[in-house]
């Protein structure tokens, strides 16, 4: 998978793009990440991006001309058939946004800057508009780190097993169970008994049901189109829920 950063800042991206499994999977080539720098793009010798809002307000705006030709340079290199811009008014990224963008062979990311892009740009060029949550950062480029990370994910090869990508918070819907590493015993605190026994019917039951009951506590917004397992275990869930 190939992605394209635009954005003012691409310095803020180099320690991120290099650490942990993501900079392994881009080192192994599992994904590419390119950063586009605006300004380069700029027509003037201050190399001008942003200007002031037509109608006054606060706050400046960035230009049409410096992000279209970002985009235009990456001709023959990205499809730019998903146009991705990060922006505090766009839906909400979930993970199922996420794992439908994880199938596109190619995404652009646009960090916005300042009071947003001109919306020019927004309405012809723009495929989509995610925001990460309901508040205000000073630019995209966060957001479009969040995004790079959780994409990454879903594809082959940079999680090593498969199984922890399945098991991760909202793959299925829910929440994640809970989990437990040595040692077995800790300050008065045991891990469960059903996850020492090493039956994994009874491991596979015990970590649905917890999914559930935590799923049930904190968001239970999410408990919608539900087996009828799962229906028995969250009616065993309210009987031992005091």
């Amino acid at each position: 998978m190939r992605i394209d950063v635009l954005t003012l800042f691409p310095e803020l991206f180099d320690p991120f793009l290099k650490a942990s499994l993501l900079g392994k999977a881009i080192q192994a080539g599992v994904l590419t990440v390119e950063l586009t720098n605006i300004r380069d793009f700029a027509t003037d010798r201050h190399r001008t991006v942003d200007d002031a809002p037509y109608g006054g307000g606060a706050g400046m705006v960035m230009k049409c001309e410096p992000i279209v030709a970002a985009l235009d340079s990456l001709e023959g290199r990205n499809s730019r058939e998903r146009v991705v811009l990060l922006s505090p008014r766009g839906q909400r990224l979930t993970q199922d946004l996420v794992q439908d963008l994880g199938e596109e062979e190619d995404l652009v990311l646009l960090c916005g800057r300042y009071e947003g892009v001109d919306e020019r740009v927004a309405e012809t060029l723009v495929t989509d508009e995610i925001s990460i949550g309901d508040y205000v950062l000073s630019g995209g480029e966060l957001p479009a780190m969040v995004l790079i990370e959780a994409v990454s994910r879903m594809l082959p090869g940079v999680i090593g097993a498969w199984e922890s990508v399945e098991t991760d918070s909202f793959f299925e819907g829910l929440l994640a169970p809970p989990q437990y590493t040595r040692p077995p015993s800790f300050r008065g605190m045991d891990v469960p008994e059903v996850l020492m026994q090493g039956n994994h019917a009874a491991i596979r039951r015990w970590r649905r049901k917890e999914a559930l009951r935590a799923t049930r506590e904190r968001r239970p917004d999410l408990l919608t189109g539900l087996t009828d397992i799962d229906q028995k275990l969250l009616a065993e869930i309210e009987l031992e829920t005091p």
